[in-house]
């Protein structure tokens, strides 16, 4: 009964999908008869329309440069912060990692208007950089988290060694503990890749600009007044979320080792 549920449930978390899917490939007017069977013939119209009407490109690669610059930078600021707050005790450092852990419970719909406000006084609205800022300051508290709970794990004498060996701060870290905190990045930049790949509410705000536009606000213009094309609508979901499915099908055992990792060296 127990195994019942569970496949009941995983089968409610799939159908959508395999429904977008499958719809993506049916005409409007096969839709419109019946929105959940099966499409009689393959009809690539609807990604042919996405791309060239839809301007699908413009938002993917806008979304992808986002996505990059931002996991980039939140690694890295990440790494460094959390080897410094596991490795150095000093003045306010308790303070410094309850302030980023509060960062994980701030509501983002709380900061869009005074973000957009300082933003505007800035002039840092519309670029391709507004949305770097935001994405990247809202993942750092999980990744500083799990570094830093990860890097109390690995044993100081691999550092000290370095030492005696003439290596100085920089390349002790680059080359000791960054190898060795492998699991842990991956996930930190899977996870910050899924949650900014994904991310609507600072770019609808922050970016006014049809050409900046990342794909989650691009595709609510796939959407008319009075009718919506759902079949073309579908085929840009299915553009827009596999890159997701793709990294976490490859990834998501890296996902549950790094979690699991972190949380036990803690």
């Amino acid at each position: 009964m127990t195994n019942l549920i569970v496949v009941a449930f995983s089968l409610t978390c799939i159908f959508p999908i395999i429904w977008i899917m499958y719809s993506s490939f049916k005409t409007q007017h096969e839709f419109e008869l019946n929105i959940v069977s099966l499409p009689v013939s393959l009809y690539f119209e609807n990604y042919v329309s996405a791309f060239s009407v839809g301007k699908l490109h413009k938002y993917l690669w806008n979304s992808a440069y986002v996505s990059a610059v931002s996991v980039l930078l939140t690694v890295l600021i990440g790494f460094v912060t959390g080897y410094f707050l596991s490795r150095y005790r000093f003045r306010g450092r308790n303070v410094l990692y309850t302030m980023f852990l509060f960062g994980m419970i701030i509501p983002v719909y709380g900061l869009l208007v005074p973000l957009f406000i300082e933003f505007r006084n800035l002039n840092m609205l519309d670029n391709r950089l507004s949305l770097v800022l935001p994405e990247v300051t809202f993942a750092l508290p999980l990744v500083i988290f799990l570094i830093e709970s990860f890097v109390k794990g690995i044993p100081t004498e691999m550092e000290e060694a370095a030492y005696v060996d003439g290596a100085n701060l920089v390349t002790t870290m680059a080359r000791v503990v960054f190898p060795m905190c492998g699991p842990v990045l991956s996930t930190c930049i899977i996870l910050s890749f899924l949650n900014i790949w994904n991310e609507f509410p600072f770019a609808l705000i922050l970016i006014n600009s049809q050409e900046l536009k990342t794909i989650p606000v691009g595709l609510t213009h796939f959407a008319g007044t009075f009718t919506v094309n759902y079949p073309q609508l579908m085929a840009g979901i299915n553009v827009a979320i596999m890159p997701v499915i793709l990294v976490y099908l490859i990834f998501y055992k890296r996902i549950i080792q790094g979690m699991v990792a972190g949380a036990v060296k803690s």
